[in-house]
């Protein structure tokens, strides 16, 4: 208490000094103890309150493992050490998996067949008209715009699941590469349309999260839209 006083009260009468000014100022029995006082204020212990529950943590686990008490396991947790049981060769699962396709594809090219009216601009499609006005209203007449979209309108109805479908994965993935088709031949002329080129960016990213969802929802509609669409997954 008497070393605190003294310092309080040396350091209230004495101006601001620091380094070898300090050391001259203070006796010589006060220096060593003011250095031991700083090296002490710097030493940080490095057990933080997060390594204690650690430790405490890792004992209890360790005790609960002698006494044969063992965590739960999480769900669905399978043991790396489980054999595998009725498992099918390789050869089996391909032969499957080509019939697959083999059916996808006759079920497309079945669809394919069935002969439609061909669409007409304006959306003048089974409307009873002369040959001329029917000639008027001919896509060969129209714009690229109303041709792109007759294309992407005559991709949506193969994989539609209802009539006036336009919002299931499959119609969305046919819906987002036409686009992605028309913008690609954009960019073989407008080589630097840097704007276009991060909008098409984005809508790869759209295209395969859609592709990522139908996989797990439901893999033979994906299979069908990715053999379609000859998309490399």
């Amino acid at each position: 208490a008497p070393f605190t006083m003294t310092l309080a009260v040396f350091f209230r009468s004495t101006p601001l000094v620091t380094g070898k000014r300090l050391g001259a100022c203070l006796a010589p029995s006060v220096t060593p103890v003011l250095s031991t006082v700083r090296v002490d204020m710097q030493i940080r212990s490095k057990m933080t309150k997060t390594k204690k529950r650690r430790i405490i943590k890792n004992r209890k686990k360790a005790a609960d493992a002698l006494r044969g008490v063992f965590p739960p396991k999480p769900v669905g947790f399978i043991d790396k050490n489980t054999p595998v049981i009725n498992s099918i060769p390789r050869e089996e699962r391909l032969a499957i998996s080509q019939a697959e396709e083999e059916a996808a594809a006759k079920e497309l090219n079945d669809k394919l067949a069935v002969k439609k009216e061909p669409l007409r601009r304006f959306h003048f499609d089974g409307l009873q008209m002369s040959d001329r006005v029917r000639k008027l209203f001919d896509l060969s007449n129209g714009n690229q715009k109303e041709v792109v979209a007759a294309q992407k309108q005559r991709g949506m109805q193969l994989f539609q699941i209802r009539e006036g479908d336009t919002g299931s994965s499959a119609v969305q993935i046919i819906a987002l590469t036409t686009r992605i088709q028309q913008l690609q031949t954009h960019f073989r002329k407008h080589k630097k349309d840097k704007h276009g080129k991060r909008g098409m960016d984005a809508l790869y990213v759209r295209r395969r999260k859609l592709l990522d969802y139908l996989e797990r929802k439901d893999f033979e509609a994906y299979r069908k839209v990715s053999k379609t669409l000859g998309l490399v997954r």
